[in-house]
């Protein structure tokens, strides 16, 4: 059998490793003032078909129904109904930085009783109202829920999440956020990734492109942008021009693991130092097959259950004692042990030894 070393080398023979290209300021930053805002509303489904809250473990329910009816002219006081087509929801949305008034936004709706599904539903007219308490939109319409219910006298099934959906385009914009952009002098860029390098490098870009010094490194996650030296026509005109650049990031060394699926993602700037690799299973079975022993017909005596356990242990094969060198990325690493036909959880076995013996350079994150 090759060693592990060799069908690292084999594999490297064969392999090659693109190197990422620039990435434009944009997808790398965000502009301090131009972000979205959250809403919220409280709203009744209605047209559900049987699928609606049991209004006596959903109070609230016929509260707001009480509430829309009697808005709309209809006298419940005093009455007692129980229909089973009605759901109590929330109703949020974002409402997009520079949205104006009787723009259009996506809506979530999502169940807060007990009804079963809100396929078919529609939303009544719901105010979704933003932290401060104000109302910013308007939303209704016909829900798309993401799910289905089938049931029968003594089973049912359930696929995907019936009880939320959406409203594309569910939400008119009643009220606008107040920002003046024009008005601004310096702006800050805000890195995603925070990093000293990337953040050198935007500030390099930038002033090469404008030819004069007009944005400023203010920390690893943070560049200033001075906008009156740009001499643009205005801040939209700077930020569209600036928002183009294209910058080479500079990214952590990371390894990122699921363990549920099996999925390894790593970087590749990831290396290895000097180590030794041993990896090998043990598989336990214990195997219960009890035997009843009855007496003879017509005699005295009682059934008796004999136990009879049947125990093995295997050893599967494993990666015998192998050298890794120092320098070798993850990637090559990663390849060996592909070649070798390690599982993807044993691999993941042995990047985690790797890691706590100091030898993998680079953030371990496990899910």
């Amino acid at each position: 059998m090759r060693s592990f070393l060799a069908a690292i080398v084999t594999v490297l023979l064969s392999v090659s490793v693109a190197s990422g290209g620039p990435v434009r300021i944009k997808d790398l930053v965000e502009f301090d003032g131009v972000r979205g805002n959250d809403l919220v509303g409280y709203g009744l489904v209605v047209g559900l078909n049987g699928t609606g809250d049991g209004l006596r473990n959903s109070p609230f329910t016929e509260d707001i129904m009480s509430n829309i009816l009697e808005r709309l002219g209809v006298n419940v006081t005093g009455e007692q109904f129980r229909p089973q087509n009605v759901a109590a929801v929330l109703v949020t949305a974002a409402l997009p930085p520079f949205a104006r008034g009787g723009s259009q936004i996506d809506v979530t709706v999502s169940a807060i009783g007990d009804a079963d599904s809100l396929l078919g539903g529609t939303l009544i007219m719901t105010p979704l109202n933003a932290a401060d308490g104000q109302i910013y939109a308007v939303a209704q319409g016909t829900i798309i829920a993401g799910g289905a219910v089938a049931e029968g006298d003594g089973a049912n099934v359930t696929q995907g999440v019936p009880t939320a959906g959406v409203i594309p385009s569910g939400a008119r914009v009643e009220r606008e956020i107040e920002f003046d952009l024009s008005s601004l002098t310096n702006m800050r860029l805000a890195l995603r990734d925070a990093d000293f390098t990337t953040a050198a490098r935007i500030e390099e870009a930038i002033n090469l492109d404008f030819g004069r010094p007009v944005a400023f490194m203010l920390d690893s996650g943070t560049v200033q942008l001075d906008i009156p030296q740009t001499r643009m026509a205005s801040v939209a005109h700077a930020l569209g021009r600036i928002e183009n650049i294209p910058v080479l990031p500079e990214r952590k060394a990371r390894v990122v693991v699921d363990q549920r699926s099996g999925t390894i993602v790593m970087g590749e700037d990831v290396r290895i130092s000097r180590v030794a690799v041993s990896q090998g299973n043990l598989t336990l079975r214990i195997q219960e097959a009890p035997i009843a022993v009855q007496p003879n017909p017509f005699s005295e005596g009682e059934t008796v259950v004999v136990p009879r356990t049947n125990a093995e242990i295997e050893e599967e094969p494993g990666i015998g004692l192998a050298e890794i060198p120092t320098g070798t990325s993850l990637s090559e690493v990663i390849a060996g042990l592909n070649a070798l036909g390690v599982a993807p959880r044993d691999m993941i076995d042995i990047l985690k030894s790797i890691k706590a013996a100091g030898a993998l350079h680079a953030e371990f994150i496990v899910r």
